[in-house]
């Protein structure tokens, strides 16, 4: 399918080209298309190569496990900035804490 649509689109760069303002750009385009297309086909064959030659060696097809991501922890300066929290930034958090619970309760 993908080769199809990239062949149109090449035909489309062609028509293009031979066009009485077309460039050599378009020309460009016009092997560029074909290639475009024929990846996903390619890439298809290498996938099913590689599955036939693990099966015949008898193994299962590679599965990648998920490593185990940590939690995060709070990095040091950052726990300094908020323990360094000037008194009107703690004010102006208070207040939008306070609009934040209104707007919850407005809510229900």
């Amino acid at each position: 399918m993908s080769l199809l649509v990239c062949c149109g689109l090449a035909w489309w760069q062609w028509d293009r080209f031979t066009s009485a303002n077309g460039t050599f750009q378009n020309l460009g385009y016009v092997l560029q298309w074909p290639l475009f297309g024929l990846f996903p086909a390619f890439m298809f064959w290498r996938i099913r190569q590689l599955k036939h030659k693990a099966e015949a060696r008898g193994e299962e097809p590679e599965q990648r496990e998920q490593p185990e991501v940590p939690a995060p922890r709070p990095r040091p300066d950052a726990v300094q900035a908020v323990q360094d929290e000037d008194e009107e930034l703690a004010a102006y958090n208070r207040y939008l804490r306070e609009l934040n619970a209104r707007d919850q309760q407005a809510a229900e």
